[in-house]
């Protein structure tokens, strides 16, 4: 171990993992026990290079993001290219994470050493604004440096291919193909590799070309519409500010304290809009203006959230207190994924109807069964993908699609990833043309459940120290399978290890309950978790009496999943 680190040692590049790693080997020869065990960390395996790329904590050794793995990983990519194709492009962006621009600039002079053109965003820009010049440069592929919404300290490398994959994240079997091009790399130095500074700045004619296509989503709508934005320290304001004057809508108050990059995320305990606290400075900006509608996109833009008031007299979330100045979000509640994706896919399903060609609507398997109810009731053809957009974006002739994880792509056309300033525009729209008519995104949920039905869903996850325990947990279900989830009885149990119906294999089990409703279990594809999803629904009734069936079933079952899960651990 001690071997492998001095040879790391001697070939990074960056000053700051120099001196850790510097420091950790001395440590260890000195018989500190703990610095035997972080050097052990970073050095017993490295971060896999799978269909989400590459993602981890930042630091020195294979097990970390740095410049010598990013190093390996853009030459690994660069020989995967080459023997595609005689002549690859790559175009390359990164975010306002620590390091994410080191990381883009080592990428292009790698990638240009190797003999790809390439070509790098200009500056620090949104995931979309990437993924859409994959496909409007006509590129072989695309590398977005970013960790997304992980925690500060994380950073990563998201990687999309041109040609027929049509601008989509890589999946099975390029990341197999790719990550065996960077095992070869890393068999010599990283100072071995040929590098170039013969790279092109992609020009703002691209970034102009998003803004103007996306802007183009609302239509013309009606004006009057008051919004509060935050950009959660990300990159999201520069380019969503265009777009939100260029579609016509009003300009929105602003979170100033979250509105520009800041890669150490000062007034948020993790930068992702579904966390606890995320939203509380955009809470308190909503009620001291006034708004309508909370906009919030998570740090790379690429995901959307939604906060609404609540009615006059309604408890927030998790409370029942209404009057309680304690609490952040009183007033007001951040609409989960599966409900934003329920009314965008209403939304695209009125306008395909009256298309001769209307194309498919998609979800993940573990988002909401709502979005196949709508496709159901507009005769629309429905696909579920297995997690990830790097799923959902390839289903054909796709229309709308989203995953219950805040991630929506409502223009297929022009970026093929979850989209969260599309996503924003869309919703935007709606919303002004709700309140031009009368009514307000509540009242459309309301009508959703007595229209299409009411859909409710909830999260039980479960962390661990370790990824590495996961597989034992999910061996556990397999092996003794649970007869009943609280008192509700399990019908049957779908496992995708070996694959399942069009499903390849996958770790997931997907339990269904007696009534119809589902459980889902899967571990986290990025974090030590497993991740558990719970589904049901009220069809019966008034609005009201299906609302209050489906949340009951899901509470039920909730109970139940948490005390299945602490049973195993």
């Amino acid at each position: 171990m001690l071997t492998a680190a001095r040879n790391w040692l001697a070939q990074d590049p960056d000053p700051a993992t120099r001196a850790e790693l510097e420091q950790l080997i001395t440590d260890t020869d000195a018989g500190d026990a703990a610095a035997r065990a972080e050097l052990a960390d970073r050095f017993a395996s490295r971060l896999a290079f799978g269909t989400a790329g590459l993602r981890g904590e930042l630091g020195a050794g294979p097990n970390r993001m740095n410049r010598v793995l990013v190093a390996q990983a853009a030459a690994g990519l660069a020989a995967y290219l080459t023997s595609r194709e005689p002549a690859p492009t790559v175009v390359i962006g990164y975010d306002g994470r620590m390091n994410s621009d080191v990381f883009a600039r080592d990428t292009a002079e790698i990638m240009a050493g190797a003999g790809v053109r390439t070509l790098l965003m200009p500056r620090l820009l949104p995931t979309p604004v990437l993924a859409f010049a994959v496909r409007h440069l006509g590129t072989s592929a695309g590398v977005m440096v970013t960790a997304s919404h992980n925690p500060p300290r994380d950073n990563g490398y998201k990687v999309y291919l041109g040609g027929a994959d049509g601008g989509s994240q890589i999946n099975t079997p390029a990341d197999s193909d790719i990550a065996a091009q960077i095992e070869r790399v890393a068999e010599h130095p990283i100072a071995d590799l040929p590098r170039s500074e013969r790279y092109d700045l992609v020009d703002d004619t691209v970034i102009d070309a998003y803004v103007e296509q996306t802007a183009g989503l609302a239509g013309t709508p009606p004006r009057g519409l008051r919004f509060v934005y935050t950009a959660m320290h990300g990159v999201g304001w520069e380019t969503s500010q265009r777009v939100f004057e260029r579609a016509g809508f009003d300009a929105p108050v602003v979170v100033s304290e979250q509105l520009l990059p800041d890669p150490a995320f000062p007034t948020v305990a993790f930068p992702n809009p579904e966390e606890p606290g995320a939203l509380d400075l955009a809470y308190e900006a909503a009620r001291d203006s006034g708004a309508d509608l909370i906009v919030a996109h998570d740090p790379d833009a690429d995901r959307l959230a939604i906060a609404i008031p609540l009615a006059p007299g309604t408890a927030p979330e998790g409370s029942t207190d209404v009057a309680d100045a304690a609490d952040p979000a009183r007033g007001w509640r951040r609409l989960t994924g599966n409900e934003v994706g329920a009314l965008l896919g209403w939304r695209a399903a009125e306008r395909l109807q009256h298309l001769d060609r209307p194309g498919t609507l998609a979800a993940s398997l573990v988002s909401s069964p709502a979005l196949a109810a709508v496709a159901r009731k507009y005769r629309l053809d429905y696909a579920d993908t297995l997690t990830g957009f790097k799923w959902v974006s390839r289903v054909g002739g796709l229309a709308f699609g989203y995953e219950e994880a805040l991630g929506y792509l409502v223009d297929p056309k022009k970026v093929r990833d979850k989209d969260g300033i599309s996503a924003a525009v869309d919703f935007l729209a709606m919303a002004s043309e709700l309140k031009a008519a009368g009514s307000s995104v509540a009242e459309r949920l309301r009508e959703f459940d007595a229209r299409i039905g009411a859909f409710a869903s909830t999260q039980v996850s479960l962390r661990f120290e370790k990824r590495s325990e996961l597989p034992a947990i999910m061996r556990s279900l397999r092996e003794r399978p649970p007869a009943h989830v609280g008192e509700l009885r399990v019908e049957r149990i779908d496992d995708f290890s070996g694959g399942f119906g069009p499903f390849p294999p996958s770790d997931i089990l997907r339990v269904w309950i007696e009534g119809g409703s589902r459980v889902i279990v899967r571990p986290s594809g990025t974090e030590p978790k497993i991740k558990v999803y719970i589904d049901a629904a009220g069809s019966d009734g008034t609005a009201e009496e299906r609302r209050a069936t489906a949340d009951g079933i899901v509470a039920r079952l909730e109970a139940g999943v948490r005390q299945l899960l602490q049973g195993e651990r």
